[in-house]
């Protein structure tokens, strides 16, 4: 290409871009993993409660996650545009073959989590606690860990 016509390339971003885009990776990931541990909360509640009662409403979610029905009404939509629930108005609510698989994850890390810190002497109660928080940022590996702690320990 002839010199005259040739673009300029762009000058590499400036150590603040660079960190302002760094940061702004960081809060998109963060939002991300709370929107996924507010669906995992929700099937969770979803597949306990379709056992517990033969079947999920919108009040009864409302109540066991304490938030306000317009709440639970927003997150279903949310929840139903992903592919893990199916609603009606005024009707149940369905997980999807991809909404129970997620529940039955959530519930298994739940357990690992929840054996592993009574394995250590955590009382029933502070272990249902702590593991709620747990099971959501735990990683594969550290959950595989708590696995295999449990295992050796019978």
């Amino acid at each position: 290409m002839p010199p005259a016509i040739r673009k300029k390339s762009a000058a590499p971003p400036s150590p603040a871009v660079r960190a302002a885009a760094q940061q702004a990776e960081i809060f998109r990931r963060s939002r991300k993993d709370r929107a996924m541990e507010i669906a995992q909360d929700y099937v969770e509640a979803i597949a306990d409660l379709s056992v517990r009662l033969g079947e999920a409403r919108v009040v009864d979610l409302a109540r066991r996650l304490g938030v306000t029905h317009v709440t639970v009404n927003r997150t279903l939509a949310r929840l139903k545009s992903a592919g893990y629930v199916n609603t009606k108005p005024y009707r149940a609510i369905f997980l999807t073959d991809a909404g129970r698989t997620l529940a039955e994850e959530c519930k298994r890390r739940h357990e690992t989590v929840v054996a592993f810190l009574r394995s250590l002497g955590i009382s029933e109660r502070v272990a249902e606690m702590d593991a709620e928080g747990i099971e959501h940022h735990v990683s594969p590996e550290t959950l595989a860990a708590f696995e295999r702690g449990l295992k050796k320990s019978g």
